[in-house]
């Protein structure tokens, strides 16, 4: 059973105290990565609110996010074609059926 703790972040010079079911050092790795990226919206940007700050960098994580996703998306379509490919030839091998060469896609 996975237990909740308490943990304390700071995050742009503000203490929260936040209840995660996950490692303490992943959640100061996280806070550290959002201060980070704050850090960053604060450079290019000459706002001092710091709800615009959030919300930039909010957005700017989202992004981040996304194209991430969409990498390991592309990724897993990239192996499931090649596997599928792969599970052709092995079938073709063992039926005795086998083709002259087949290149494979990349």
């Amino acid at each position: 059973m996975v237990r909740e703790r308490l943990v304390e972040i700071k995050v742009f010079g503000q203490k929260y105290t936040v209840k995660s079911e996950t490692e303490e050092a992943h959640v100061h790795e996280v806070a550290r990565y959002v201060n980070e990226k704050m850090e960053e919206v604060l450079k290019k940007t000459k706002t001092v609110s710091s709800l615009n700050v959030a919300v930039l960098t909010a957005l700017n994580i989202a992004d981040d996010y996304l194209r991430e996703k969409e990498k390991r998306l592309s990724l897993v379509r990239e192996v499931e074609n090649k596997s599928k490919d792969l599970a052709e030839r092995i079938d073709l091998k063992i039926s005795g059926k086998e083709e002259k060469k087949v290149p494979i896609v990349e």
